[in-house]
């Protein structure tokens, strides 16, 4: 049996599975991202995540395939180096993840960029497989993009699909990557979570932080954003109400200049709420929309939580 590793590191969550040729999760292990500490701090969570998962499947990590990994940040897939994964503690510079995995794992390790190996699993065996060409977005701790034309992953020279970039607002909110009125600043779980906290300092009611301690979490996860709108917390709703109108600009204008078939919506948050906001996107992308009249198909990733871990390991080609 060839066997194959996937992580999945996320900006709350590190998600490993062991996957067989028929990319059958066989195991699979989570852990919380580290707050705190540095890169390395983080690789150490990874590896250890990624052994718990192997073991679950009956193998060790040497005797695995290779290990794919999706991760944030500026991901140079040549090398494995990983740099500015700004979401995660004390990463601004470069960490040669890869080699320094592959080392801990006794395997290969492959590197790509998390949202883009994500994007490329729903293509090849999820939401995305009735369609040609395609544009992930993956709402989470920030927002994510991957590109798929013409049938083929679109790399461009190593940053493309960075929709969460995309200026939505000329000199608006201030965005995590340092430069202000990026999509990322209105909808990035991180940038939310930053106003969410400003506001209620400043005297505004809301239950977000309450159900974070019941729950016992340091931070607003995306369970603690749907329970809030359940309960129809004022803050929640205007600050969902706001990524919402922000996601509809931003994805307009991806379609605007590459006119796709299909919009694949992922991530925590994007997964979590699911269908019905899937649908508020639609809604707010629709003005913006150039030929407004021929709309793409707009779908909710369908591999779940572990989409990006099995899309790590389709990076492992034997």
């Amino acid at each position: 049996m060839i066997a194959r590793g996937g992580i999945d590191l996320g900006g709350t969550k590190i998600q490993t599975v062991v996957v067989n040729g028929r990319w059958r999760v066989l195991g699979q292990a989570r852990r919380p991202t580290p707050t705190t500490g540095g890169p390395e701090d983080v690789a150490q969570q990874m590896a250890e995540a990624m052994r718990e998962a192997a073991q679950a499947a009956g193998v060790k990590s040497h005797e695995l395939a290779g290990v794919g990994v999706g991760s944030p940040g500026d991901v140079d897939e040549r090398t494995g180096e990983v740099s500015k994964a700004r979401n995660l503690p004390g990463w601004d510079g470069t960490f040669k993840l890869g080699p320094w995995l592959g080392k801990q794992l006794a395997t290969a390790v492959r590197v790509g960029n998390d949202v883009q190996v994500a994007t490329e699993a729903e293509f090849r065996l999820g939401a995305g497989r009735p369609y040609k060409s395609l544009v992930g977005v993956f709402w989470g701790t920030g927002v994510g993009g991957g590109l798929i034309l013409d049938g083929k992953p679109w790399l461009g020279r190593g940053g493309a699909g960075e929709v969460g970039h995309m200026v939505v607002k000329k000199d608006g909110a201030p965005c995590p990557c340092g430069r202000r009125g990026c999509l990322e600043a209105y909808a990035g779980r991180a940038a939310m979570e930053a106003k969410a906290r400003r506001e209620h300092e400043e005297g505004r009611k809301t239950e977000l932080f309450k159900i974070m301690k019941k729950h016992e979490h340091d931070r607003l996860t995306s369970g603690i954003w749907e329970r809030a709108l359940k309960a129809e917390d004022s803050l929640a709703t205007e600050l969902i109400d706001r990524a919402v109108a922000a996601l509809g600009a931003g994805i307009a204008s991806v379609i605007n200049l590459l006119d796709v078939e299909a919009v694949i919506i992922g991530g925590g948050i994007g997964t979590r709420l699911g269908e019905p906001y899937a649908k508020r996107i639609v809604k707010a992308m629709h003005p913006h929309l150039f030929n407004d009249d021929n709309p793409p198909a707009v779908e909710v990733a369908s591999l779940g939580d572990l989409g990006g871990a099995i899309g790590a390991a389709v990076q492992i080609k034997r």
